[in-house]
């Protein structure tokens, strides 16, 4: 209001909102006993909020809407426990205090004196445990006296314990009346457990106990907890505020406890003054102030607290306190003077505002209005110090010394030290609204100073819940496209497709004409792919013939050929055949316009088939040199028809089948047949028994067939087992039964036939690569690359093919990330490395790739469908659902068939396995011209880096080994020093922490690493490589390797906590180092600090070589040696054992995990064939490796098992 409403009220403009408010105490603070007080405090809330207060003429009409809870008073009798007082006072705990620590040990000890006169000696000991706990977990600017502060709160542990009894049978409780007469609980703490206690008969409470101090919250929930479930099952929890030193609780977690309090799994919350507002618990029965409300608003607000019918306000007073009483009785009939004074007031105009001296001094800024001012200038450096980079050792702060006026802010901040003069009242207050104005001034502040983060975080949200279409187009080839021709004659280009069988079978594949009516371009005219399948494989080349013109006629006539004998092959349905020989004809329609000829002769020597093609009319075959005899299906016909044709036969079962016959037999129906038992009948019994067919010209030759062939995917690229022969590969057919559909045809022309639907299949899929390849080439002539591998790159591992794009994908991800990071680090040359993080995402973002490739027209080209035969469209068949699609892109025309599901990622998997293709074809100049076709702006471009550190290194770090280490010598040597500055360690002549090098370091690494392992396992699964990576791009591989180099000697920091880790650490390297290489098998939590120092060191030479990514290389690489190997690698064994359980069938039947005081407790329980194996893990590692551990466990107990 007063740095806004009334600037703007004072600057004359009239447009301003009128503010409505509802407060249950227009009075905030602490009042005097006159009414004029009360009236004083209405009229300067007018006068701020400029406006009127209005209220109801008496608390009847409030109470018909809103529950009004009963207070009452409860008394205590003081009887303080001066001796402990005494024994505290009195010990020597402060004389060898640094100077540095004297403060938090006085604060310290003033705390545990208040425990010990409000609360007893059993909280007393608490709250030092409490200390003792989470003194240390904060971390300060310095180190000073940390030993001295922990070595005096462990102290009084020790004093406070050895006023409670040995008897481990004991505990605070039992006997609560001698509890209060040792002085382990106050009267106190005793009428507040009485007043509890008269309640517990109640099953469904909500109770909420109001307190002043944080460190009592804490201490109350321990005690409740303790004493409670003797009585019964309620459940204890505090809420309170941030202060350095105790359980500090973030907002999540307060959320969390009072939605357990909603749902009446928390029965008790113990609260200071941050619960008084803005709690509605519609449940809540039960109020206790444990401490006196310091105003009125407090009173009123935690009384409303108690929300439910006829709930109670307890109000605890000291006997004999009459002041306090007289305070709180006050309080009560404080409504009746509010409403009164309110009433009164709602008739008199607002008085002129006028402001206090924090609000006149201010930084406006004019595009947009906002303003920091004294007032609000400490919170907001505050909240953009809160924004800037931590860790688990560490979270940045602003430093103020109050002796030379000086404002440090933390390392990742760009800004200098800021020295001010003035008025020392308000000194720190001028100090942060000058660094207000500079981060402004340098954008770390934007228009509306708020930190910069904040908004390009919104806008990475934003962007990745924009609203995306699943649904997206599978192209076909234009080349493959066309519409029947009007003209006498149609042109086609022919194209032989040869050929080689590289197995044995009684069958020799023949070759096929393909024949288009758009020419294809050279390398796809000419290319060649091998097909496996379960005999061996083929070898398919494809070799251009010339044209050839066609009347219609003729066309229709090749495309009723391949209609027939495909859809044969494939459907094996005769009702289905007739419809789609009935819709074979010459229409204006789009299409799949190509010809598959059989072909006669071999190489040069190769022409059409057409006896072969007109085979699809039987009927215009005429013999001359045998009459029409042999009675089949069809009517006679002549016995030359029957010796190689394509014949249908029908079951009375309503079944047909087809055969390819060869030839005629020496028999007929009378002849003898064994069948199987060894008994012998005649063919014209064996057709009456087993098919109920009476043949009526038994005397007829019978004929010899062989059974269709089997249209199967040969783009798997895998040899199956071999396919079993059917027990009779040939039968013996009587020609009544015998409905001729083409003929003659060989059987060799229909087994090659059976091939085509994977081979046109995977031309297509080359066709659809060429031309992403051709939308590229347009845009950049020069980036040539093979099609082979935009194909690979353009399908997904759905597919089941030889082939994915998951190597060229984990290539093209590590180099774009590498990319991102080099350009945003040279551009923003002041942004701290949690911006620079969010602007990267905001570019290799699946939902940011997505749209790229989306726009760039990619989505069309995927393939993310396994080949099945029957879905595959025969062309020149028009009995089909399909119907194409004409669209005009860029001037060019592109034909589609339908739509699927694509998810972002797939997308986006493909723009990146589209990067890795060219990087791998072209290098990195070959990858940036892709990406700045498909819409990613990075470059390689040199921008001068400014560094003007004076750092005298070598007395900060061991240059000369450190040197020796990397095999690397610095030019700018302060690049070392800040690689390996922790951001703890805040030392002036420090310039920077690692932050910025390790965001750069971490993505050179993760590339070069990448890259080596493509190059040197060409031959690689692409599965392989990802989990090659996996296990030598990560925080536990890189931080034993500083620890094996001795480099965590060198970490300059300055936390407690990232000391003992490592030391920890240390204790379990020598068990480890031997057994793992790549820290699965470490059973503690490894310091991502010493992980982070060797990509920081890696960002440095980076920088400090002119980005030469060799010299990278050749420094780091030897400190990760030995590398992984294809016969070293171990999965994660969270992996292993879930992949494990998915193949086996195996069921996690529990798992469940908690973090408690430091320690955490995971349980596990899988069931494999029915035997339960469990393991439970307690100890003091985090939850990620408490999980690797358990995993691990029983991923040893089963294999054991197995063998």
């Amino acid at each position: 209001m007063q740095e806004f409403y009334h600037h703007q009220l004072n600057s004359g403009i009239s447009e301003l909102p009128r503010i409505f408010g509802m407060t249950a105490s227009p009075i905030k603070s602490k009042v005097g006993n006159s009414e004029s007080s009360w009236s004083d405090n209405i009229r300067k809330l007018m006068t701020l909020m400029h406006s009127k207060v209005y209220t109801c003429v008496s608390e009847a009409v409030i109470k018909e809407f809103i529950p009004t809870s009963t207070p009452k008073f409860k008394f205590y009798r003081d009887n303080g426990i001066q001796f402990h007082e005494f024994t505290l006072r009195s010990s020597d705990f402060t004389k060898s205090a640094a100077e540095s620590a004297q403060k938090r040990i006085t604060k310290s000890f003033f705390a545990l004196i208040f425990c010990l006169d409000e609360l007893g000696v059993w909280l007393a000991l608490k709250a030092a445990e409490s200390l003792s706990t989470n003194e240390f977990d904060s971390f300060s600017w310095g180190h000073s006296g940390d030993r001295v502060v922990k070595n005096f709160i462990l102290a009084c542990v020790h004093t406070l314990k050895g006023y409670l009894r040995c008897d481990p049978e004991w505990s605070i409780g039992d006997n609560i009346k001698s509890d209060v007469e040792l002085g382990l609980l106050t009267s106190k703490v005793c009428c507040l457990i009485d007043s509890l206690l008269e309640y517990r008969g109640l099953t469904d409470i909500r109770c909420i106990i109001f307190v002043e101090r944080i460190i009592t919250a804490v201490v109350l929930q321990d005690l409740l907890n303790t004493l409670l479930p003797k009585y019964n099952s309620w459940k204890t929890k505090f809420i309170a505020g941030q202060n350095c030193g105790l359980q500090n609780q973030s907002r999540r977690k307060q959320n969390d406890i009072v939605e357990e309090f909603r749902m009446g799994l928390v029965n008790i919350i113990v609260a200071t003054s941050i619960l008084e507002e803005g709690l509605d618990v519609q449940s809540c029965n039960f109020v206790i102030r444990f401490d006196p409300s310091p105003t009125v608003c407090s009173f009123i607000q935690s009384r409303g607290r108690a929300r439910k019918q006829n709930s109670d306000y307890i109000l605890m007073v000291k006997s004999g306190d009459s002041v306090t009483r007289s305070r709180l009785e006050k309080y009560l009939s404080s409504a009746d003077i509010m409403r009164k004074e309110s009433l009164r007031h709602s008739s008199l105009p607002c008085d002129p505002f006028e402001g206090d001296e924090y609000y006149k001094e201010a930084y406006r800024v004019a595009s947009t209005g906002a303003i920091a001012n004294l007032s609000s200038s400490i919170s907001l450096i505050y909240l953009y110090c809160s924004r800037l980079p931590a860790d688990g050792y560490f979270k940045p702060t602003p430093r103020w010394d109050e002796e030379t006026g000086t404002l440090y802010l933390p390392k990742s901040c760009p800004l200098q030290p800021i020295h001010v003069e003035g008025n020392k009242k308000l000194l720190k207050n001028i100090a942060c609204l000058e660094a207000c104005k500079q981060l402004h001034n340098i954008g770390a502040l934007t228009d509306n100073l708020v930190p910069d983060i904040v908004i390009e975080e919104a806008e990475v949200e934003e962007f990745g819940n924009e609203p995306y279409d699943e649904n997206k187009p599978t192209y076909v080839p234009f080349e493959f496209v066309n519409r029947a021709s009007n003209n006498s004659h149609t042109m086609y280009h022919c194209y032989l497709m040869e050929f080689n069988q590289n197995f044995i079978y009684d069958i020799s594949v023949q070759d096929i004409f393909l024949a288009t009516r758009i020419e294809l371009d050279p390398e796809i005219g000419s290319t060649q792919f091998e097909m496996n399948f379960d005999r061996g494989s083929l070898s398919v080349k494809l070799r251009y013939k010339g044209t050839i013109n066609l009347s219609p006629d003729q066309v229709l006539l090749c495309k009723k050929f391949q209609v027939t004998v495909l859809r044969i092959l494939i459907e094996n349905n005769m009702d289905k055949l007739a419809t789609g020989a009935d819709k074979c004809y010459l229409k204006d329609d789009l299409e799949i316009d190509y010809l598959l000829l059989p072909a006669i002769g071999k190489g040069e020597k190769s022409v059409v088939n057409w006896f072969a093609v007109n085979s699809v009319n039987p009927y215009n075959f005429t013999c001359k040199r045998h009459p029409p005899h042999i009675m089949t299906k069809s009517g006679l016909v002549c016995i030359c028809k029957l010796q190689d044709a394509l014949v249908c036969t029908s079951h009375p079962s309503g079944k047909n089948y087809f055969y390819i016959t060869t030839g005629i037999m020496e028999l007929d129906g009378n002849s003898s047949l064994e069948v199987r038992g060894g008994e012998v009948t005649t063919y014209k019994k064996y057709y009456e028994q087993h098919h109920g067919i009476q043949l009526e010209f038994e005397h007829q030759q019978l004929v010899k067939a062989r059974h269709n062939f089997q249209v199967k995917n040969y783009c798997h690229g895998l040899k199956h087992g071999k396919e079993r022969e059917a027990s009779r590969a040939f039968v013996e057919l009587p020609p009544e039964l015998c409905f001729i559909v083409m003929s003659p045809i060989k059987d060799s022309i229909i087994y090659s036939f059976s091939f085509i639907p994977s081979i046109m299949h995977r031309l297509e899929s080359l066709l659809g690569a060429f031309n992403v390849k051709k939308m590229h080439l347009d845009h950049c002539a020069q980036n040539e690359i093979e099609t082979i591998k935009v194909l690979e790159a353009i399908t997904t591992k759905r597919c089941n093919e030889a082939f994915h794009y998951e190597s060229l994908e984990t290539l093209g991800d590590s180099f774009l990330k590498y990319a991102a990071s080099q350009q945003l680090f040279k551009t923003y040359q002041n942004h701290h490395e949690g911006l620079l993080s969010v602007k990267r995402e905001k570019i290799i973002s699946n939902a940011s790739l997505c749209k790229l490739g989306c726009s760039s027209g990619l989505p069309g080209f995927i393939r993310n469908e396994p080949f099945h035969p029957n879905t595959w469209i025969i062309p020149g068949d028009k009995s089909g659902s399909y119907k194409l699609k004409e669209l005009d892109t860029n001037g060019k025309k592109i034909y589609v068939r339908g739509e699927r599901k694509l998810k972002r990622k797939i997308i986006a998997d493909v723009v990146e396995a589209l990067i890795g293709a060219f990087l791998s074809t072209g290098g990195e100049k070959a990858a940036l011209l892709f990406m700045d076709w498909v819409g990613i702006k990075v470059s390689f471009n040199k921008i001068p880096y400014e560094r003007q550190f004076d750092i005298q290194s070598e007395k900060l770090i061991h240059v000369s080994f450190l040197e020796s280490q990397l095999k690397y010598s610095f030019h700018d040597r302060s690049l070392l020093v800040e690689a390996l500055a922790h951001g703890s360690y805040m030392l002036p002549e420090i310039p920077r922490c690692y932050q910025r090098l390790e965001f750069l370091g971490d993505s050179i690494l993760d590339y070069l690493i990448t890259r080596h392992l493509y190059k040197k396992y060409p031959g690689m699964s692409p599965g392989l490589l990802t989990d090659m990576r996996s296990s030598s791009v990560n925080n536990d591989c890189y931080a034993w390797s500083a620890i094996k180099h001795g480099l965590h000697k060198h970490v300059l920091h300055a936390s407690q906590e990232l000391h003992k880790h490592i030391a920890v650490t240390l204790d379990n390297f020598d068990k480890f180092s031997s057994s793992s290489t790549f820290g699965y098998e470490s059973e503690t939590s490894l310091p991502k600090v010493l992980g982070d120092i060797i990509e920081s060191l890696a960002g440095a030479i980076l920088v400090d070589s002119g980005y030469n990514e060799e010299v990278v290389w050749e420094s780091i690489r030897p400190l990760l040696e030995p590398l992984v190997t294809p016969e070293t690698l171990k999965l994660h064994p969270i992996r292993e054992l879930n992949e494990l359980c998915q193949k086996r069938r195996y069921n996690i039947i529990q798992e469940d995990v908690s973090r408690k005081d430091g320690v955490t407790n995971y349980i596990m329980k899988v069931e494999a064939d029915g035997v339960i194996h469990p393991y439970e893990y307690t100890g003091p590692a985090l939850k990620d490796t408490a999980k690797k551990i358990v995993y691990k466990k029983i991923l040893n107990s089963l294999k054991e098992r197995e063998l």
